[in-house]
């Protein structure tokens, strides 16, 4: 029987694969979510370097908790280090969660800074 974790690293691999397949050359911005921080990386693999990163475990992030505020505080400062770096369109990748709750959060604040997926 496959694990729950295997299932989580399946569909994490499907997402960048197909992403790979159709040929996609913008940056990717990447979320990975655990059970206490919200993490975030425009990432460009065709040079295989992060361009831009922002976590809720820094102190530019006031919010407290693993919460909505937190998501889209994550959210915004991710998106304002991408466009400092003129990255202005990538691509999301959900990391193989569900779009809901912190993960659709943080992908609305990107968006309303100015990213564009």
């Amino acid at each position: 029987m496959i694990s729950k974790q295997e299932k989580y690293q399946i569909r994490s691999e499907r997402t960048r694969r197909k992403l790979a397949e159709h040929g996609v050359i913008r940056p990717r911005l990447s979320v990975f979510r655990s059970t206490r921080y919200i993490y975030a990386q425009v990432i460009d693999d065709a040079q295989g370097r992060t361009v831009a990163a922002a976590s809720s475990a820094e102190k530019e992030v006031k919010t407290k908790g693993k919460n909505l505020e937190t998501a889209k505080a994550v959210g915004t400062l991710v998106a304002k280090r991408a466009l400092d770096k003129g990255v202005k369109e990538v691509c999301f990748d959900r990391g193989g969660r569900i779009y809901h709750g912190r993960i659709k959060a943080l992908a609305d604040a990107a968006r309303e800074a100015g990213l564009k997926f």
